[in-house]
């Protein structure tokens, strides 16, 4: 776990009470927008808890904007090849981007924002922030699909963390995760002898997916 004691350094402490990110805040210091008890901070500079933070903030402060995003079928987190269509292009959404990713044949919830003070908050596996899928498979489940799946599966040396199932047909379940390795969910699966042929993330953390439609927002 990181270590958030004091005396800490400034960047650190920035992005801890969420001023903008460490990097931004290295920038803000070496324009000389950032002052310690008055003084102004240069880079490297410690501050205790007691101590008082200023930041200049500038005339036209950035405009936040987070959306939630149902990603179709077929769509691209990013980094599209040849022939292949990517959020940016389907959304037209200008000046966000996605948070983590959902595969190409998987579809549902992303959140879609300018605001990269999030994303550590929202990604890093130490928050344990709950995300819920709605899964199909095109075999019917076993009947040791739900409890081997709750316990942590090994996909290649990695044994996942204890999940929530709850089957809602015969080849068709909810599962509510913690983590986010890559193809984790299908990994899973197969690695129990079931195929999937629908991936929906359907939640992340209390933000829902609920009616909205695919490539709506």
């Amino acid at each position: 776990m990181e270590d958030h004691s004091y005396p800490m350094r400034i960047n650190k402490y920035m992005a801890l009470k969420r001023y903008s990110t460490r990097r931004g805040a290295d920038e803000l210091i070496s324009k000389g927008k950032v002052f310690i008890n008055g003084k102004k901070a240069v880079l490297g500079s410690k501050v205790e808890e007691s101590d008082k933070v200023e930041v200049m903030t500038a005339r036209n402060p950035v405009k936040y904007t987070y959306y939630a995003y149902h990603k179709p079928v077929g769509v691209i987190t990013h980094s599209p090849q040849k022939g292949e269509m990517d959020i940016k292009h389907a959304a037209l959404l200008k000046d966000v981007a996605p948070l983590g990713r959902l595969d190409k044949n998987s579809h549902g919830l992303i959140i879609l924002t300018n605001d990269g003070r999030i994303t550590d908050k929202l990604l890093n596996p130490k928050y344990a922030h709950e995300k819920e899928y709605v899964v199909t498979t095109s075999n019917k489940l076993r009947s040791s699909f739900k409890a081997k799946m709750e316990k942590g599966v090994d996909i290649e040396g990695y044994v996942t963390k204890k999940c929530m199932i709850n089957v809602l047909t015969d080849n068709k379940f909810e599962i509510t995760i913690t983590e986010g390795k890559k193809h984790q969910i299908r990994r899973m699966c197969s690695n129990l002898f079931q195929e999937v042929s629908d991936l929906k993330r359907t939640r992340i953390m209390n933000i829902t997916l609920g009616k909205l439609g695919a490539n709506q927002y």
